[in-house]
């Protein structure tokens, strides 16, 4: 697919190491959701996660600054970069929101988002494996990817709906409805990766 293009494997290696970093930290999450026992230490793993991330952008950012050609455009490599470290942002805010805001136990809608937020991250590094592969493969991933954002749209309206009709205090229906938008967010930068593996591939049939 880029036999025509000098290569600079390092980038490649640099996305599938920020991918992996990210999915460990949706997994911190989902498990912070199921097992919710210390959510100051849960929470502080997942920042700690969460700097790594931002060494590996910056570590992207400085190695295009310093490459003359690309293995792909440059644009796409800087969105690539933004846009997993944007994930992995979100999902350090859902943590850390659960400890500013003293969350006794997480609801049930939380645990479901967390979890659809996991298999989203898990299907952007799959897309990140298979980039150079051919644009059929990389559609599969990126089909699968919206299906989830969809799934996190719909549990994420059903539950702030539930939280107006049924939640008396007002100060609770504030911090669930920011907690449940921002895992939905979440959801949302993945399918801002998807979008950008599939041009990626189109580019490059």
């Amino acid at each position: 697919m880029f036999g025509l293009i000098p290569r600079e494997i390092a980038f490649f290696d640099l996305f599938r190491k920020a991918a992996h970093n990210m999915i460990e930290g949706s997994r911190l999450l989902k498990d912070m959701m199921e097992n919710f026992q210390n959510p100051v230490a849960q929470a502080g793993r997942i920042k700690d996660v969460e700097h790594i991330g931002d060494g590996i952008t910056h570590d992207i950012v400085r190695k295009l600054n310093q490459t003359f050609i690309t293995p792909i455009d440059r644009e796409d490599i800087h969105g690539l970069a933004s846009a997993m470290d944007d994930i992995l942002d979100l999902v350090e805010a859902v943590a850390d929101r659960f400890v500013v805001f003293k969350v006794a136990q997480p609801t049930e809608a939380a645990i479901k988002l967390a979890n659809i937020l996991y298999q989203s991250a898990v299907a952007v590094g799959d897309g990140i494996d298979r980039l150079g592969q051919s644009h059929t493969d990389m559609t599969e991933c990126c089909v699968k990817i919206n299906s989830l954002e969809n799934e996190a749209d719909r549990v994420t309206r059903d539950a702030i709906s539930y939280l107006f009709e049924m939640e008396k205090d007002p100060i609770a229906v504030i911090k669930w409805k920011e907690i449940y938008e921002n895992f939905e967010e979440g959801t949302d930068r993945c399918e801002d990766v998807a979008n950008i593996l599939e041009r990626i591939a189109l580019k490059h049939i």
